[in-house]
């Protein structure tokens, strides 16, 4: 029995030796094959981090508006007589636009110009008369009022002549206008636009936490759709002292010299101020950082050694701060420092510890300033 007892006893010891011993070598094989089968290097692009200088900026959209523009319109009704204007011409102030039939007026002019003379003769007379105390007092002042009323009725119907008589308020361009001879017109009616074009306004709007940083005199340069890739130079020329309340913002004036009449009122205008000084920051291709819930990060090439104790990069995810944008660009004001290798492109396949190889032949736009390429 006892014989029996060590003889099975023994069989267990070596069928659970076996079992264990094979676990162990199974073990070892799987860890020999999962290091000779590791996973390749990933191909990325990469940048030195250098500090570059920037120009603080607030950007708008606005409007373009002109210094002095109106519709200009008759004041009192009339027939057109002679149209003195070509549409889109630039006329000079007090250049003749449009002349009213002034017949009727003419003659009432004359009518009265002849009773003011008269009026004239009479008080001059009785003035000598006065002097020689042939009339009295009462007499010379009926004459005086006299030669007075019939001045102001000369001058009322000049007036009405001037007003039919429809000038340039101010130098600019004309408008189109449909304004023929022969028209009638009412009061109110636009004959044609007159825009004054240079200078120019351009109105913005800015967020009230912006506000204290503008101050009259401040370089702007605008952009219009109009011309691509030009920048029109100007300054602040006015703030306005409310803020709306329904959108928080200030409105600002600035003034746009525009000798070549390029700009015109009423255009789009892409609006950008220059704030304070130039800075240097720590700049980036955007592409290099990934906005993820929990921050920002980017990867950082440093030297590594891999399981055979080899040298090899290796790609480490940092945590960043990141700034002002401009272009491709990005400011990081903290988390790397200048020197340091940035992974640009290919950062989707990495995770930190990564080994990878640098291919920079094809890298991420990094320009201040992108413009469309055509193909």
């Amino acid at each position: 029995m006892t014989k029996r007892m060590i003889i099975m006893l023994a069989s267990l010891g070596v069928l659970f030796g076996g079992i264990f011993g094979f676990q162990m070598f199974k073990a070892h094989m799987i860890k020999k094959y999962m290091s000779a089968n590791k996973a390749p290097p990933i191909t990325v692009t990469t940048l030195k981090a250098e500090e570059m200088p920037w120009q603080p900026e607030i950007n708008s959209v606005g409007t373009l508006r002109a210094v002095k523009g109106v519709d200009v319109t008759t004041e009192i009704a009339g027939l057109v007589r002679a149209v003195r204007f070509k549409s889109g011409e630039d006329v000079k102030a007090g250049d003749l636009l449009v002349q009213l039939n002034t017949d009727s007026e003419v003659a009432q002019l004359h009518a009265v110009q002849a009773a003011l003379d008269l009026a004239k003769v009479v008080y001059n007379r009785d003035k000598a008369q006065f002097a020689a105390q042939a009339i009295s007092r009462a007499q010379l002042d009926a004459d005086a009022a006299d030669l007075k009323s019939k001045a102001a009725q000369v001058d009322a119907e000049q007036s009405l002549i001037d007003k039919k008589t429809i000038r340039a308020p101010f130098a600019g361009r004309i408008g189109i206008t449909t304004v023929q001879p022969g028209q009638y017109l009412n009061p109110g009616n636009k004959i044609a636009t007159l825009q004054r074009l240079d200078p120019i306004y351009a109105d913005f709007p800015i967020p009230e936490q912006k506000v204290p940083r503008l101050v009259l005199g401040q370089k702007i340069a605008v952009a219009a759709d109009a011309y691509p890739g030009r920048k029109f130079s100007g300054k602040v020329s006015a703030i306005d002292p409310q803020v709306d309340p329904s959108t928080r913002n200030v409105t600002v004036e600035a003034t746009i010299p525009n000798p070549e009449r390029r700009l015109y009122p009423g255009m789009y205008a892409s609006v950008t101020v220059d704030e304070g000084g130039v800075r240097q920051y720590l700049t980036l291709p955007q592409t290099a950082i990934a906005f993820n819930p929990y921050g920002a990060t980017v990867y950082v090439v440093e030297e590594g050694k891999g399981p055979d104790g080899k040298s090899m990069l290796v790609a480490k995810q940092r945590f960043v701060t990141t700034g002002l944008t401009r272009g491709d660009q990005v400011a990081v004001l903290s988390g790397i420092k200048a020197g340091e290798i940035v992974v640009t492109s290919g950062q989707i396949k990495l995770r930190s510890g990564s080994h990878v190889i640098v291919n920079n032949k094809v890298s991420p736009s990094f320009d201040a300033n992108p413009k469309p390429v055509d193909e």
